[in-house]
Formats: C-alpha cells, sequence, structure tokens
C-alpha cells in the first residue's frame, strides 16, 4: 500500500513538473492578451478585435517610424520634449532605456563576460558590460558591469576593474538564460564555442594583461 501511495505521490510532482510550464506560459499570454484587447475602451467590440487593433497600430507606427524621414522627425521631436520636461523625462527615460536594452538596434546587453567575484577560492559569474568608459566618473581601468540574478526580473551594476573581466564566447541571449536560469539553460555542450570550463582554466594558467583579457 505504502509502494502504491509512492507511485501516485510520484506521478503526481511528475504531472506538475510538465503541466506547469504550460499552464504559467498559458496564463502570461492570456493576460498580455487580455490586458491589450482590453485597452482600447471601445464599446461593443468583439472578442480579439482590439488586441488586433493595437498590434497593428504599434506595427503600423514602427513601420512609419523607419521609413519616412517626417515621421522620424516627429517622434524625434515628441522625444526630446518628453526628455526635458520635468518628471516625465524621469519616467519616460527610464522606460526607454530599460525597453532599448532588450530590444531593438540600441540593444545595451550584447557583450557577456565572466567577472572574477571571489579570488580564493575563485568565484565567476555572468554578466553583461554596459559602460566600458568610466572616465568621467573618476574611474581608470575600470568597466561597469551588469550582473542579471537568476529566477528574478532584477541584477546588480557592480564597477569592477578590467583585469577581473574576461570576455565570454557565447551568444549575448544564451549567456542572458543561462544567468537567469541559474545554468539550466543557454548552454549545451556540443556547442563548438568556447566552454566556461576551459575559458576559467585558461584563465588560471596564464594571466595576460587587462588589454589583452577583454577587448573594449
Amino acid at each position: 500500500m505504502r509502494k502504491f501511495a509512492t507511485l501516485l505521490l510520484k506521478y503526481f510532482l511528475q504531472g506538475i513538473i510538465i503541466v506547469s510550464p504550460l499552464a504559467v506560459t498559458i496564463w502570461a499570454a492570456y493576460s498580455v492578451f487580455d490586458v491589450i484587447d482590453s485597452s482600447t475602451q471601445i464599446p461593443h467590440l468583439p472578442r480579439g478585435v482590439g488586441f488586433v487593433i493595437v498590434i497593428s497600430s504599434l506595427m503600423l507606427i514602427g513601420w512609419l517610424g523607419s521609413t519616412f524621414f517626417i515621421w522620424k522627425l516627429l517622434i524625434n521631436f515628441f522625444d526630446n520634449v518628453l526628455e526635458r520636461t520635468p518628471f516625465l523625462k524621469f519616467i519616460y527615460g527610464s522606460v526607454k532605456d530599460v525597453v532599448e536594452s532588450f530590444m531593438g538596434d540600441k540593444k545595451k546587453f550584447t557583450k557577456p563576460v565572466l567577472v572574477k567575484i571571489r579570488i580564493n577560492p575563485e568565484v565567476f559569474q555572468i554578466g553583461f558590460i554596459t559602460q566600458k568608459d568610466l572616465s568621467k566618473l573618476g574611474f581608470t581601468n575600470k568597466v561597469a558591469v551588469y550582473l542579471p540574478h537568476s529566477y528574478a526580473v532584477s541584477g546588480v551594476l557592480v564597477i569592477v576593474d578590467h583585469e577581473n573581466v574576461t570576455n565570454l564566447d557565447m551568444n549575448p541571449g544564451d549567456a542572458m538564460k543561462m544567468a537567469v536560469s541559474g545554468g539550466m539553460t543557454g548552454y549545451h555542450e556540443e556547442d563548438d564555442q568556447s566552454t566556461l570550463k576551459d575559458i576559467i582554466l585558461n584563465n588560471r594558467d596564464i594571466e595576460p594583461q587587462a588589454d589583452e583579457k577583454i577587448q573594449l
């Protein structure tokens, strides 16, 4: 009887493991759809039409802003106005910087690196260079690196010496996945890219100069 109960519990937990990611994904997708669809505030509108209107409008604005010079001028004009408006500039600027960091032609997280955060024993953390020149802040031979947290939409900014940062030969998207997932995804041994182990071992054997370790 105990074995039968253990077997049922095993199947139950396995079912949770299989269904949970799918359920969360469906819930998140539906929540986004519902928020966008209800944002039009048009009465007697069939379900889903508002979603199509919003998405089509965003695509149209993106196309106009990327294609026609006059629209680019208008967008830049309103951008400058909001950037100079008290209070609004903080909200607008912050949201704009966050969105541009992950999407568009001005993506910021494109330089994955390994940051040595402890010497003995050696501990490394995956990060992304966000600022390579901090001379205006009085820092020389230092870079700003964003270290994402695992299983959280957050991170921390650290200022470190060049010598403690090593270029990571990985796709930026894969590096972000690996950091956020706690190493569960984003890395495959069959890839032809350099492994983290190789990079760390090479770091121990040869200690190059700062300009050799990280090319900015």
